[in-house]
C-alpha cells in the first residue's frame, strides 16, 4: 500500500506584498505547509521572512496572489479571526500582557470562544502545566516578572492550549541561552508530532535545515531555492550553502 501524500494546510500562491504602494518586499512567493510537517524558511536578514508571516496573518494584505488555508482563501484575513480557524502565531516579540498573571495570559486567547473551548479548557490547562511544570509554579505571578526564557515558555504553552492545526513561529530562539534554545526546538518537534503544520523561521539556519521536512530559501523577497534536508546535503544547493556561509 502506497503512503498517502501529505495534506496541505497552507498554500501561498504567487503572493506579492509590501509596506508601501510602490515597494514590494515579497515578490511572487509560493510555499506550502503540510499537516504534521515543518516547513523552514531561511534567508539573510532583511530578506522578508517575517513579512511572510505578517502577510499570512493578515497584518499586511497581499497586493496580488492567494493565501489558502485548508483550501479556503484567507488572503487579507482579520488577524483576530486566526484562532477560530485553527491558526496560531508565535511572534518574535513578546505578545504577553506583563501585568496579567501567567495563567490569565494563557487563557486570554480562549475568552469569548465557543462553548467547546470552555469545556476543554480545564483538562488542556492541566496538560499545559504538565508539559511546562515551571509555569505551574509561577502561574499566579505577573508574566512580566518572568525571565526571557520563561516568557517564551508561556508563548509556546499558550499556543499548545489553543491546539491549532497550523502554527507560524518567528525567530523562537533569538536572545535565549543555548539551553533554553534547545528546549524551544524540542517543543517545536512536539507540535509537529501532534500533527500541527509548522512554518518555522529562525536565525539558527543549521538547526532549521536539520529539523524541517522542507526548506525554502528567501532572497530579496523571492523564493530562490527549496527542497528537503537531503537536497541541502547534496550538490543542488551548494550555492545557497556558500551564500549563507554554512556547511550542512
Amino acid at each position: 500500500m502506497s503512503a498517502q501524500p501529505p495534506q496541505a494546510l497552507l498554500q501561498v500562491h504567487g503572493v506579492t506584498a509590501g509596506y508601501a504602494q510602490d515597494i514590494d518586499v515579497l515578490r511572487d512567493i509560493d510555499l506550502r505547509v503540510d499537516a504534521g510537517r515543518i516547513t523552514g524558511l531561511i534567508g539573510l536578514n532583511g530578506a522578508g521572512k517575517s513579512t511572510v508571516i505578517k502577510t499570512i496573518c493578515g497584518f499586511l494584505p497581499p497586493k496580488s496572489g492567494r493565501i489558502a488555508y485548508e483550501g479556503r482563501d484567507i488572503s487579507g484575513i482579520e488577524p483576530h479571526r486566526l484562532i477560530d480557524l485553527g491558526i496560531c502565531c508565535i511572534p518574535q516579540e513578546s505578545s504577553l500582557f506583563p501585568y496579567l498573571s501567567v495563567q490569565d495570559n494563557l487563557l486570554l486567547p480562549l475568552l469569548g470562544r465557543p462553548r467547546r473551548f470552555a469545556q476543554q479548557m480545564r483538562p488542556r490547562l492541566q496538560e499545559v502545566f504538565e508539559l511546562f511544570p515551571a509555569l505551574h509554579e509561577k502561574r499566579m505571578q505577573p508574566a512580566g516578572s518572568l525571565s526571557g526564557g520563561q516568557q517564551k515558555q508561556v508563548e509556546f504553552a499558550k499556543a499548545w492550549l489553543q491546539q491549532p492545526r497550523l502554527c507560524l513561529i518567528d525567530e523562537p530562539s533569538i536572545g535565549l541561552s543555548p539551553k533554553i534554545s534547545e528546549e524551544v526546538f524540542v517543543w517545536i518537534e512536539k507540535f509537529a508530532q501532534a500533527r500541527m503544520g509548522i512554518l518555522l523561521i529562525d536565525h539558527n539556519v543549521r538547526r532549521v535545515v536539520r529539523m524541517s521536512d522542507r526548506i525554502c530559501v528567501l532572497s530579496l523577497g523571492r523564493i530562490t531555492a527549496e527542497g528537503t534536508p537531503a537536497d541541502f546535503q547534496g550538490d543542488l544547493h551548494q550555492q545557497v550553502q556558500q551564500w549563507l556561509g554554512l556547511s550542512f
